[in-house]
């Protein structure tokens, strides 16, 4: 059996007294492959420092919408410099929108179109992040694919109703879900877990951040809790749970070109 973490945060200092345990903790589950998301560009070496010490990991580049304050013109082309430096770059991200905790619109439409265009150009997909703006983000992606073309790309960690999700899988989206897919309580997320077709699905941890149930009273979540988190969206999806990581393993080769597992371990 093989997983594959589709949104990590390694480079954090959480990780930092034990990375090679946690390391042997993941591979032990089987997972095979990890993308490692990127909050700003100044992570750029750190994480690029972390692909190339283990194998497995690949990485995105971009700016979160949370430091959109950051963005100037420049910064379009150095993300896409930093993007064609090195072949373990398999996305753009994270970028989006979150209007949780910021209030600065203008800015994070602004730093997330021009991600889009960098992603286009060098035709990889986009990590997109999406909190309270599921509307708003549908809106935006739609006219900026009307004007300029579409762009492949995830929906990490989502979190939205079943017709928010329809939305961006209607745009070509795939559609990752976290550990807040293991919450009794997170009936919507259940519930577009459930609709999602196979070939759309992703799973990850965003970790360190929402250990999923079982390990939810742990501060610290780690890639090998991606386990728990397609476990439960197995159950939920009423399918075998080797049925779904050798699927959502499919996708992710799939959707950020991984190079991928030996084809005999994945199911036809």
């Amino acid at each position: 059996m093989q997983l594959i973490d589709t949104h990590v945060h390694l480079n954090f200092d959480a990780f930092e007294p034990d990375l090679d345990a946690i390391a042997e903790r993941w591979r032990t589950v089987g997972i095979v492959r990890l993308v490692h998301s990127c909050v700003e560009p100044s992570e750029f070496e750190a994480i690029q420092a972390l692909a190339h010490r283990f194998p497995e990991l690949f990485f995105a580049v971009g700016l979160h919408p949370l430091d959109a304050e950051q963005w100037t013109p420049s910064l379009q082309h150095h993300i896409q410099t930093l993007a064609t430096s090195d072949s373990k770059v398999v996305a753009i991200g994270e970028t989006g929108l979150d209007f949780f905790k910021a209030d600065n619109p203008a800015q994070q439409f602004e730093a997330f179109q021009a991600q889009l265009h960098v992603a286009r150009a060098l035709d990889l997909p986009a990590i997109v992040h999406c909190r309270d703006a599921a509307e708003a983000m549908a809106d935006f992606l739609e006219s900026f694919w009307t004007q300029h073309g579409p762009v492949k790309g995830v929906m990490h960690c989502w979190g939205g109703t079943p017709e928010e999700t329809q939305r961006f899988l209607d745009l070509g989206f795939y559609i990752s879900f976290s550990g807040t897919v293991t919450f009794k309580n997170a009936i919507q997320i259940h519930e577009s877990a459930k609709m999602v077709p196979p070939d759309k699905l992703l799973v990850e941890t965003d970790c360190p951040f929402l250990s999923p149930v079982p390990k939810r009273g742990e501060k610290r979540n780690e890639p090998a809790h991606v386990y728990y988190v397609a476990q439960r969206v197995a159950e939920l999806r009423a399918i075998a749970f080797e049925d779904l990581a050798a699927q959502t393993t499919q996708n992710a080769c799939q959707l950020f070109n991984l190079p991928r597992p030996a084809e005999s371990l994945i199911p036809a």
